[in-house]
């Protein structure tokens, strides 16, 4: 430990460095939220449970599907919380907890786009894959399902798909730059 004294900052820093905690209760809402998704799976669960017996497996395999969707989007928003507040709001000192995310001791905004790009991949793809199953009622009165609504679904995923592609690029590149040696 040193005792070196930490010099004080001026009121305009002081100010703008304590702004960052005026993102609390953005994350105490993405809480909720993620308390909203647990009943929504639990509702969803309850309902592929008390229909099983009478459901064929592609209504249970949608059903299945769906409930990995709340999974996965639960999964993204625990992304979001943890590590948007570690890296943007405070530490959570979590060091030598047993349940400390692997992920997060390396967690910075640049480590958190490309996860949060690869968790919507994944969002999209359920949703594709949804799609895909469902699509034998393509083109029937009546279906929620249109050639061109396909279409676009999957030109969005493949858009998502590159764009993941960019960011994590874009972060090579930006980790090269700054591992280089500084010339003076």
């Amino acid at each position: 430990m040193s005792d070196t004294p930490q010099p004080r900052l001026g009121y305009l820093p002081t100010l703008i460095f304590a702004s960052r905690w005026l993102q609390l209760p953005l994350y105490l809402g993405l809480i909720v939220a993620q308390g909203v998704y647990v009943v929504l799976f639990m509702k969803e669960l309850w309902h592929l449970i008390s229909h099983a017996a009478e459901w064929g497996e592609q209504q249970i395999m949608l059903m299945v599907l769906g409930l990995i969707d709340v999974v996965m989007i639960s999964n993204l928003l625990v992304m979001v919380i943890v590590g948007g507040y570690e890296t943007f709001v405070s530490r959570l000192n979590l060091k030598g907890h047993p349940d400390q995310p692997e992920w997060l001791s390396h967690v910075n905004a640049s480590v958190l786009k490309v996860k949060l790009a690869m968790a919507i991949i994944g969002i999209s793809s359920i949703h594709l894959l949804k799609t895909f199953i469902a699509i034998n009622a393509l083109g029937t009165d009546g279906s929620d399902y249109t050639t061109a609504g396909v279409m676009w679904q999957t030109i969005i995923h493949c858009v998502f798909i590159l764009s993941a592609i960019g960011i994590a690029y874009t972060d090579k590149l930006m980790s090269q730059v700054a591992a280089r040696p500084k010339a003076h």
